[in-house]
């Protein structure tokens, strides 16, 4: 069955000077432009399409490969804005509208933002929406509390970030805990913090738990050696100081630099911290 918006595999039914025609069977046939149509193909050979609807409502074919498909989710940026909307890049010929509408707070040229890709029900036409919570699935989430996940963040509360979890269902990472630069439609690893009573979902950049805190040790102590075995930084430092050369909180850099001194592999002086030789 044919699928707008989607990679189709399609036979070519005839060729011409100016394209292919390719049998979509139960629709009438879809063009291949000339342009993009490989060569040395023939009658009968079957081609992995992009199959869209063009400005003129006919359907059409490119052997292009956009950055999302429909029913995707994907970061992408701004390359203008009209009074119809924003268009972002996709890597097709024409960008990809996003209706004034469909976003969830105006978009800015320039900036990428997490977004949706549908089919309008008027035109049957692609566009794509940030308002990423109704696409997203309806089934309760089954994470584990410590669960690595893949992260897509899509808008900046007064609480934190709203992250999109496994292209799934949405998460909360808290501004207080984020101790990185974070920007919207940025891709990053998490880790599942804790899944509540009214089924939200509390999320994390560090990973808890002993393994977590031996990662983050591990690469305080690589930060360290790669200083020549000390730094002037110490666990009575200013927060911004200690952020600014390990990325984490004084609360966590504590707790790591504890478990090195622990294990006897550093040593903590008025000065600074040093590789135990």
């Amino acid at each position: 069955m044919l699928q707008i918006g989607k990679i189709n595999s399609l036979r070519i039914k005839a060729t011409h000077s100016y394209g292919v025609h390719l049998d979509a069977e139960e629709a009438d046939d879809i063009l291949l432009p000339a342009k993009d149509v490989p060569a040395r193909c023939q009658e009968g050979d079957e081609l992995d399409v992009f199959v869209y609807v063009d400005k003129e409502d006919h359907l059409q074919a490119t052997t292009q490969r956009p950055l999302a498909t429909v029913g995707e989710f994907a970061s992408l940026q701004v390359v203008s804005n009209s009074a119809a909307g924003a268009f972002l890049h996709w890597g097709m010929e024409n960008d990809l509208l996003v209706p004034k509408g469909e976003q969830l707070r105006p978009m800015v040229e320039g900036n990428s933002y997490a977004v949706f890709l549908f089919l309008s029900n008027k035109t049957n036409r692609i566009i794509a929406s940030s308002k990423l919570e109704k696409f997203l699935s309806s089934l309760p989430p089954a994470y584990q509390e410590g669960e690595k996940v893949d992260l897509l963040i899509f808008a900046q509360t007064n609480l934190g970030y709203s992250a999109l979890i496994n292209r799934a269902h949405t998460g909360i990472l808290y501004k207080n805990e984020v101790f990185q630069p974070l920007q919207v439609g940025q891709q990053l690893t998490g880790y599942i913090k804790q899944i509540r009573e009214d089924q939200k979902i509390d999320l994390s950049l560090q990973q808890s738990g002993y393994q977590g805190m031996d990662d983050i040790a591990e690469t305080i102590l690589g930060i360290i050696q790669k200083h020549g075995g000390k730094v002037s930084v110490t666990d009575k430092s200013p927060p911004d100081d200690i952020y600014a050369l390990f990325g984490v909180s004084k609360k966590v850099f504590k707790k790591a630099i504890g478990a090195l001194y622990k294990k006897r592999i550093v040593t903590i002086a008025a000065d600074g911290i040093s590789c135990s030789k």
